[in-house]
């Protein structure tokens, strides 16, 4: 098969703790799993100042496109870990996505309907770049110690207790002990340390399967997704297309529950299809295939002592909606801001609780909409079947249809909207507009002054992110609220003016003020906020008072 990427090898190199068997290194943070997550937990707890060993069984990327689509909030974190800009430079943006039933389209979508957003809503890019940027980025911190194949064994059990867990880590030298305070676990769905634990994962496994294909092609397709449901050139199923850097094509075939993996992978097999799809005079060449099966699935927490599970290893969803990977880097994006606190003394230990409890709510939403989308694409009944295809025959006159029609509700962050770590709304204070507490905050165009730096256009999100931060519109005493800036757990404050874009975002008016968690989410709002009362807002969102 045709190759368009270069895959690279990392090296291994000694660990110290083999010249000193008798003695068991401690460290604050150690994550296991070096994709997505797991990178981008590293980096996020690196860039705050922790020391951090990351462990990996291999010695490069992923093999094939595999987590493909990273939406918008995904991207907004990717900014803060320092990969954002390269994965749009190389991805391939989108906003819309488009059905068809047969040859008809019969829905469409716009993932950002208005502008002045910094990234768009939708960046397709293979996944073994996404992981080569976050190592790369790893690399350039100095207090992140990435150890190529190493991995934890599975023949001595993990242990744990109230100060931290052991494991046992194995190389090509010999095997070696770590202690960390806290083990975060990014190994994957099949997570060997979660089933070495004896921790249940329950939810669905669905009898489908569905074969991708990586095609390198040069084609005039407009860069959306396509969704097709009984196309004409794969009748009775459905087909995916998305367009990958480097002109490569994903296709997602529907192969059905009783086709054989190993067979539907040959290329015989394989170029027939892509040929009834593309036309006979269309150049293609393959350049990965692979068939998969999808579950829908959780553990009931994600937090077990000291052990916080991530992404694939804590939940998982069928691939129709992208919410795989951007719920992963979501989940390190929560954990990392509360797990630095616990670490500096300045929160609770039972901070880790919150990340739990945020996280499986997002799961929970993810599962669902993961769930109602695979019912939609591969109908289990005769009954299901019927009513599908009833809504894709209505949808091409009828928009009460086109609502229902479901090829995979694309991924979207979680508002938790109950969690404890929000301060609700003071009587009296009416907001419109979904920058609730537990929201995560929008983007918008700002112009900033400061001294001496002059006038300077730029992001919101930009100026927030790793630290709490007072979002004040409109107020002129600069130093009402400066005292924060020395507080156990600092707040800086960027005042906005009340008018403009960003402030019609947040519903602003003169007085406003937001303030806003580490991980750019909105812990509290008020039209008049008083510095007892942001004190008190910080106490909660760090787990100190949640009853304040």
């Amino acid at each position: 098969m045709l190759s368009t990427y270069t895959y690279p090898r990392y090296a291994y190199r000694r660990p110290a703790e083999l010249d000193t068997p008798d003695t068991v290194t401690r460290h604050p943070v150690v994550v296991v799993g070096a994709g997505p997550v797991g990178l981008s937990a590293a980096i996020d707890l690196a860039q705050q100042g922790l020391p951090v060993v990351l462990l990996d069984d291999d010695d490069t990327v992923s093999v094939g496109s595999r987590g493909l689509c990273y939406a918008k909030r995904t991207l907004e974190v990717l900014d803060r870990l320092g990969c954002g800009q390269p994965v749009v430079d190389k991805g391939v943006t989108w906003n819309v996505g488009r059905t068809f039933h047969r040859e008809a389209e019969v829905f469409s979508f716009n993932l950002l309907p208005e502008p002045d957003h910094r990234r768009p809503g939708m960046v397709n890019l293979q996944q073994y770049y996404l992981e080569e940027y976050l190592v790369h980025r790893a690399a350039e911190l100095p207090n992140l110690d990435l150890r190529w194949k190493n991995k934890v064994a599975q023949v001595t059990p993990i242990t744990q207790d109230s100060e931290g867990a052991l494991i046992e880590v194995e190389t090509a030298d010999g095997t070696y002990r770590l202690r960390a305070d806290w083990l975060v676990v990014a190994d994957g769905a099949r997570s060997p340390i979660r089933r070495q634990l004896g921790l249940d994962i329950e939810g669905k496994v669905f009898q489908d399967r569905f074969l991708i294909a990586d095609v390198v092609m040069k084609a005039d397709f407009p860069a959306e997704r396509w969704f097709w449901f009984d196309p004409p050139f794969h009748p009775n199923q459905s087909v995916l297309l998305h367009r990958e850097a480097d002109n490569v094509w994903r296709i997602d075939f529907q192969l059905g529950w009783d086709a054989d993996p190993e067979h539907e992978k040959k290329p015989e097999q394989v170029i027939p299809r892509i040929r009834a799809m593309l036309g006979p005079d269309r150049d293609f060449a393959l350049e990965w295939v692979s068939v998969y099966t999808f579950q829908c699935r959780r553990m009931h927490r994600f937090r077990h002592g000291r052990i916080l599970f991530v992404g694939d290893a804590a939940h998982q969803v069928s691939p129709f909606g992208a919410r795989g990977a951007n719920s992963g880097i979501q989940d390190a994006d929560n954990l990392a801001w509360k797990l630095k606190l616990v670490l500096d003394g300045r929160a609770p230990e039972s901070l880790m609780d919150s990340y739990s409890d945020e996280r499986v709510e997002a799961a929970e939403e993810n599962l669902l909409n993961s769930t109602r989308s695979t019912d939609f694409i591969t109908p289990k009944s005769q009954v299901s079947r019927d009513f599908r295809n009833a809504v894709l025959t209505l949808a091409g006159e009828h928009a009460f249809a086109r609502a229902l029609v479901n090829s995979g509700r694309l991924s979207v962050p979680t508002h938790h909207r109950g969690s404890p770590l929000s301060t609700p709304d003071t009587d009296g204070d009416t907001f419109t507009g979904p920058m609730t507490p537990g929201a995560p905050m929008d983007d918008a165009p700002v112009t900033l002054t400061g001294a001496g730096a002059g006038v300077k256009d730029d992001w919101l999100l930009a100026h927030t992110g790793n630290a709490f931060v007072l979002l004040r519109f409109g107020h002129a005493e600069p130093s009402a609220f400066a005292a924060l800036a020395d507080d156990t757990v600092p707040v800086r404050t960027l005042d906005l003016p009340a008018d403009g874009i960003a402030a019609r975002r947040y519903d602003a008016q003169p007085g406003t003020a937001y303030l806003i968690r580490p991980d750019q989410v909105i812990a509290a709002r008020w039209r008049a906020p008083t510095l007892e009362a942001v004190r008190a807002a910080v106490r909660r969102a760090t787990g100190h008072a949640c009853n304040a």
